[in-house]
């Protein structure tokens, strides 16, 4: 008798290990049902290596830049602010595509997935083809435009110039990636972002600093070198997107353009665009407001941003799990699942963030002094590492939050919350700090205050529930 109770019990529910395993493999899960937790884990795991490795990216560039001196980080820096613009885009399509995708896997309508795919990549393409010519054009003005001096443009506009004429490589990878984030299969883009950037970390020293072969171009070869690994990356989101073995795959009867559902992408996309331009306008803005301060607070500030970057990427990885799980789970009819989803994950995020926290603020100097030896430098990477890192419990549940309402197709609500923390709260409360005697410091702790607002609002707007009856 106790031998048959013993083989009527339900198996013992996978390991944390053999989940995480899972996950690398890309191994084909239905999130709308099971054990919530393991669905958190399984999407989270391949999105934070993801994000983490989309991070090195920058982190590696300014890694060696940083040896060329202040103007040549300073040109990478402002390029970067400048390129925030075309991730806003990218962001709010990939957005408006991972909804889309997500939803319609959860209604069990694959066909219709691929589709919403196809009219994603396309619009991608165009409006990559016009970023590119109008920036490398328009390199030199837009780095003057951006308050750069005469020697940082001499030194950056080569620079400049490739990052955005290569730009369609970024807007591409972080769309096609979207797709598969929706679909639920989020292996994939890691694997092609570790691809992607170990041709990027290879390249970098060889094109930078002319090692063996390598013609020494400077603070031009890390554009060089991020340009090409992500191209090649490009090229394998591709051939896995016509891979019939995936949760969405792309068949050559289904290359043809459908206006209604661009159409609804667009509509999707457009908020969602401008939620992200809000964000990434006030980060032009404050980088505007640090260069007042010279090359040295430019660099300074580069600097810390990109190591925040790189901890604060891993953490929207797992903030865009809360996103595919709020899409399929309301595609599935089952919205109670994916709130549910939204504050573990959150809870999660916040569990992560803290604890890296801890260790910024701890050994901020010695992480910047990796980067640079000059102490002007050191200095203001410094401050702003300590003081941004202050606001990073309350940024893991405003970026869930915020990618909740996404995953939904809910951009108002999080474009409205953007609008009024940063350019009503966030820039004119820097100015102000700016001009007491904080100076930089007064830019950062701007930072933490308008963040966390951003991270209250969003959980209280979360709360009233209006995102669950979104119609995408």
């Amino acid at each position: 008798m106790e031998s048959r109770s013993t083989t009527l019990r339900s198996p013992e529910p996978p390991s944390f290990w053999t989940a995480v395993s899972d996950s690398l493999r890309g191994k084909q899960h239905d999130y709308t049902t099971g054990n919530l937790g393991r669905a958190i884990l399984l999407l989270s795991v391949p999105m934070v290596l993801e994000m983490a490795m989309e991070s090195l990216f920058g982190l590696v560039d300014v890694f060696f830049v940083a040896h060329l001196g202040s103007d040549a980080t300073a040109s990478v820096g402002i390029t970067e602010s400048i390129f925030t613009l075309v991730f806003a885009a990218a962001l709010g399509l990939g957005m408006a595509t991972t909804a889309t995708v997500a939803r319609r896997v959860g209604e069990k309508n694959r066909e219709a997935a691929a589709v919403a795919a196809v009219q994603s990549i396309a619009i991608g393409v165009v409006i990559s083809v016009i970023v590119g010519i109008v920036g490398a054009w328009n390199a030199p003005l837009l780095l003057r435009l951006m308050g750069a001096s005469d020697a940082i443009i001499h030194t950056g506009t080569n620079y400049t110039r490739i990052m955005l004429g290569g730009s369609g490589t970024v807007f591409l990878l972080f769309l096609i990636n979207a797709i598969f984030r929706g679909a639920g299969d989020p292996a994939i883009a890691m694997r092609v972002l570790w691809i992607a950037n170990a041709i990027n970390i290879v390249l970098d020293p060889c094109l930078i600093l002319g090692l063996g072969p390598f013609p020494q171009m400077g603070v031009a070869g890390a554009a060089v070198s991020t340009t090409i690994g992500r191209s090649i990356g490009v090229m394998l989101q591709l051939w896995y997107l016509f891979s019939p073995r995936n949760t969405v795959t792309i068949r050559r009867s289904q290359l043809v353009l459908d206006l209604e559902v661009m159409k609804r992408l667009v509509r999707t996309a457009v908020n969602g665009m401008f939620q992200y331009l809000v964000a990434t306008a006030s980060w032009l803005a404050l980088l505007r407001l640090v260069a007042r301060f010279g090359a040295d607070a430019v660099a300074g500030y580069t600097i810390a941003i990109r190591i925040i970057v790189f901890a604060i990427l891993p953490s929207w990885g797992m903030s865009n799990a809360a996103a595919t799980l709020v899409g399929q789970n309301l595609g599935a009819k089952r919205p109670d699942r994916a709130e549910q989803a939204v504050w573990r994950t959150g809870f999660y995020n916040m569990a992560f963030l803290g604890c890296v926290a801890v260790v910024f603020i701890t050994f901020a100097r010695a992480i910047v002094a990796q980067f640079t030896d000059e102490p002007a430098v050191q200095s203001v990477a410094t401050d702003c590492l300590r003081f941004v890192s202050y606001g990073y419990v309350f940024y893991a549940w405003g970026m869930v939050m915020v990618q909740a309402f996404n995953g939904a197709g809910d951009t108002l609500t999080p474009t409205i919350i953007n609008i009024g923390c940063y350019w009503l709260w966030q820039i004119p409360l820097a100015y102000f700090l700016s001009n007491t005697a904080m100076g930089p410091r007064g830019i950062f702790l701007a930072i933490v205050i308008s963040e966390s607002t951003l991270a209250v609002v969003g959980m209280l707007a979360f709360r009233r529930g209006g995102w669950k009856n979104q119609k995408i």
